[in-house]
Order: structure tokens, then sequence, then C-alpha cells
């Protein structure tokens, strides 16, 4: 118990610092580190709630995927790293602003939030052998099947939008006409040549 709630701060407080290192530092790609760092101390929270498979979720999808495309996107638009980006004073009036908003927003939110008591009698580990995996994929293909293939729909139409957007043709560049591949013959392909013998 008392090494439970030493990890518990211990992680607690790197996600705090990491997090306000995302925000406050000068260098894009060490924004990008510290938001994986901030991922995996919150994975590690997950774990001492019992609650494995959002910690692999995170760990997988947001570490493993989204957190490295960031990465190498911040990576290949950056111009030099470590310089500091000079803003005018238009640019900081309308960021203190917006922070503003939202610092007075999470504050009358704090004020007014009211917890229910029955949610701190919530177990998180389910009830007989089934894991939390387990019982939230029997759930979910089960129950929910039919939204779950819609989400994936809607994130296929979202990847297909994101690469017609994107997509640029430009001259010079090869690329495969999947037409004409197909309406090749054994003659287009192959031509025997003949070459004079050496002497």
């Amino acid at each position: 118990m008392i090494f439970s709630t030493f990890l518990f701060y211990m992680l607690s407080a790197v996600l705090l610092s990491s997090a306000i290192l995302v925000v406050t530092a000068r260098d894009t790609v060490h924004s990008v580190l510290f938001l994986i760092l901030s991922f995996l101390n919150a994975a590690g929270l997950f774990i001492l709630l019992r609650a494995e498979f959002l910690a692999m979720v995170l760990i997988i999808v947001y570490v493993g995927a989204v957190a490295v495309l960031f990465l190498f996107v911040v990576m290949m638009l950056s111009h030099e790293r470590g310089s500091p980006y000079h803003f005018g004073r238009s640019y900081r009036l309308i960021g203190f602003l917006v922070a503003g908003i939202l610092v007075t927003e999470l504050l009358v939110m704090g004020a007014t939030w009211k917890t229910s008591p029955e949610a701190f009698q919530l177990i998180f580990a389910p009830q007989g052998t089934k894991t939390n995996t387990e019982a939230l994929g029997h759930l979910l293909y089960t129950h929910y099947v039919l939204v779950f293939q819609l989400a994936g729909l809607v994130l296929l139409i979202a990847m297909m939008g994101a690469i017609i957007l994107t997509l640029r043709h430009r001259e010079g560049v090869l690329k495969q006409n999947i037409q004409d591949q197909l309406n090749r013959n054994a003659k287009d392909s192959l031509r025997l040549v003949d070459f004079p013998h050496a002497r």
C-alpha cells in the first residue's frame, strides 16, 4: 500500500511536470518528447487503477502512433532546432485572452463540480474470471458491434479525405497507372535483342 501510494505521487509529479514542459519548451521537438513522457506516466496511473487496457491503448495508439507522427512532422517542418519563436504584440494579446478564457472556464468548472457518492464505490476490475480487456471486448463486439464498425468506417473516410486533400500532382514524378499495368501483355513487356558476337 505504501509503495502504491509512493508510485502514484511519483508518476503524478512527473506527469504534471512533463505536461507543463510541453507548453513551455521553446523547441517543438522537446515538446513532443515531453508529451510522450506524459503519456507514459498516464499509462502508469491507469495500471495503478487496474485499467490495463486503457494503459496499453495509451501506449500503443498515442505513444506508438500519434506522438511519433507528431515528432516526424515537427522534425520535417521545423526550420532550425532551438531557435525561439518571435510573435508580435497582437498575437501575444490574443494568446493571453484565450488563456484567460480557458483558466476562467476551468475555475468555474472546478467550483461547480459535484461528484456522485456512488462514483467512489465503483470497482475497476470486473467480477469473475474475466479481465478488463475480455469484459470490454465482449461488450464491444456483442452489444456495440454496429457502433464499433461505424466508427471504423468514419476513420476510413477521414483517412481517405486526408489523402485526397494532401495529394499533389507534380511534374517529373514517376507514378503508377493501374489501368496500363492491367492492360499489358507478354508482347509489350518482353523484347528479344540479338547482340552481335564480339570479335
